[in-house]
């Protein structure tokens, strides 16, 4: 009978539950500290008083545990092999965030088919846990999984720096998402910049491409300096806007986001698999009965 209960109540809670901001965090390639981001990101929202959860989307190889000194006793391999539930995988960050850990060194992780990609989008829609915003940090490259998880968002953080490769890779990631996808628009973020004049250098770069040969919307939201004290946080397995939050990079994580608390929450569904789908159903259906 309690376990019926539990079942009711969990299932209006699902009906009253708002639409969620998802945002993947994504590179063209590994090294350009795309997971530091995810993290500091995920931290600074909460400081802004919003509940964030962060999936490890890098299935074969994820850090985000290690990078924060964290022990899950389940991840997305339990569910996967049905193990557990998504649920059951939660552990809590610093600053309240939640986190959806990843297995590292399992490559059949890391080759998942396109319907158990699927099966791990849609079981979001299962969660009780209470969610503003969704990080997706995503594996490098144009892997299966990624594409999936990025076509799953609605925005997409695409993290550069200066490396050549870097900025080629990066192109090649936004170039395949818009021509066999679809994606038209995407927010640029500068890691690990000397100058905010670099930062901006390297946006450009990318955009005089991207506007002659595609057809998309690169929006630059700014750049994260280089800072020595972000490589002591990563060797003390913390994030640098807790442990040293007047340092430079912990202060463009902040203002990032507070800008990133000023894009949209979606309020209606774009016609393919998305996280969370189910509530921007029962969100749309609440207001055509108000209506």
């Amino acid at each position: 009978m309690d376990q019926v209960m539990d079942q009711a109540q969990g299932l209006r809670q699902m009906k009253t539950q708002k639409p969620v901001r998802v945002i993947a965090v994504t590179s063209g390639k590994g090294g350009v500290g795309k997971s530091n981001v995810s993290v500091n990101l995920a931290v600074g929202l909460a400081k802004e008083g919003q509940k964030v959860l962060v999936m490890d989307a890098d299935l074969g190889l994820a850090n985000i545990d290690v990078l924060l000194g964290l022990n899950p006793g389940y991840n997305l391999s339990h569910v996967i092999r049905g193990e557990c539930s998504l649920e059951e995988t939660i552990i809590e960050g610093p600053a309240g965030i939640k986190i959806i850990p990843a297995s590292s060194g399992t490559r059949s992780m890391a080759d998942l088919t396109p319907a158990e990609n699927a099966g791990i989008i849609r079981a979001f829609s299962e969660l009780t846990t209470p969610i503003d915003t969704l990080l997706i940090d995503t594996a490098a490259g144009l892997a299966d999984s990624v594409v999936s998880y990025i076509r799953a968002a609605r925005e997409i953080i695409v993290v550069v720096c200066d490396e050549p490769a870097s900025i080629t890779d990066a192109y090649a990631m936004i170039k395949v998402m818009n021509r066999d996808f679809n994606v038209h628009r995407f927010h640029i973020l500068a890691n690990q910049a000397h100058s905010i004049q670099q930062g901006r250098e390297l946006y450009m770069k990318l955009s005089r491409v991207a506007d002659k040969y595609l057809d998309v919307t690169l929006d630059f939201i700014g750049s994260i300096p280089y800072d020595d004290y972000l490589k002591k946080s990563v060797q003390k397995q913390k994030c640098v806007i807790e442990n040293f939050p007047r340092s430079p990079s912990a202060m463009a994580f902040q203002k990032l986001a507070q800008k990133v608390m000023t894009w949209p929450v979606p309020k209606t569904m774009e016609g393919h698999l998305e996280f969370f789908i189910e509530r921007l159903v029962n969100f749309r259906a609440q207001g055509e009965d108000l209506g």
